[in-house]
């Protein structure tokens, strides 16, 4: 019988990616969205792409419809995917939407992860595998909600990882470096609305013609995906799995760099 896995985001980018590639390593994928007509979308794509996934609704922030989701599939693998890119300066998110961020990207996840653990301990064995990113260990400006979400996911990984390994389950985090997703369109919309009167409308001007330069060089999310296939059929998986030239250039850098010399170099780059 087929591993099962539940994979989370499935709908475009790197979770569309990730449920054709898992179909094709011969796993039984169910994928779950936002909408019935994002699941519209998945079930169109997969059926181009030749895969048989199975596409379900699901807003992460439903604790009950999580928990009776996770109750009937009872996932061999879990890959925690779904997230989005909330910009601006601190000072310019309300609350309200810092709350949402963490909610959807380290909550929704964990949750999800503790939903499954009880199955996966009764089986002896599971996967969970987080996608975070490299902005995990790299901070910059102007996405501070965002990337404090992946540091709280990564932290939250670590430590799963080493409270549930004696019920032989594996847990693994993906940091990607820069990947060309529809995350960055949303970026650029809110780079300009932020920016609108904001004290930091010089920063978020500059933030938005660096990515207008940085996109042309971004890879697909292809490699993620493979790279999470590697983490669920690796006899020993890493723990960390980083993907991505720069992503591994800038782990190295924020290491040796100072604080003082980053804090100087990401200022005068974004004029702060």
């Amino acid at each position: 019988m087929a591993r099962r896995v539940l994979v989370t985001g499935a709908d475009k980018g790197i979770g569309l990616a990730t449920v054709v590639h898992l179909a094709r390593l011969g796993f039984e994928v169910t994928g779950s969205v936002r909408s019935d007509d994002r699941a519209a979308d998945l079930a169109k794509a997969v059926a181009e792409a030749g895969v048989d996934v199975a596409p379900v609704v699901l807003e992460l922030d439903d604790a009950e419809a999580a928990e009776r989701l996770v109750s009937e599939l009872r996932p061999w693998g879990l890959v925690n995917n779904a997230g989005y890119m909330n910009v601006g300066a601190l000072v310019d998110v309300p609350p309200e939407d810092a709350a949402r961020q963490l909610e959807a990207m380290v909550v929704a996840p964990v949750r999800l992860a503790q939903l499954a653990l009880p199955a996966m301990r009764q089986r002896g064995e599971g996967r969970i595998v987080n996608v975070s990113s490299i902005t995990a260990h790299v901070t910059g400006a102007m996405v501070g909600w965002y990337q404090a979400t992946k540091h709280a996911l990564s932290a939250a990984t670590d430590a799963l990882r080493r409270e549930v390994a004696s019920w032989g389950i594996e847990v693994v985090l993906i940091e990607p470096g820069g990947i060309d997703t529809g995350i960055w369109d949303k970026a650029e919309e809110e780079l300009v609305r932020r920016g609108t009167g904001s004290p930091y409308s010089v920063p978020y001007e500059r933030s938005l013609r660096i990515l207008h330069r940085l996109r042309p060089t971004m890879r697909g999310p292809e490699p993620v995906a493979e790279t999470i296939g590697t983490a669920l059929t690796a006899g020993r998986p890493r723990a960390h799995y980083v993907v991505g030239t720069d992503a591994r250039v800038l782990q190295v850098l924020d290491l040796v760099v100072p604080s003082p010399l980053k804090d100087r170099a990401i200022r005068a780059v974004l004029g702060l």
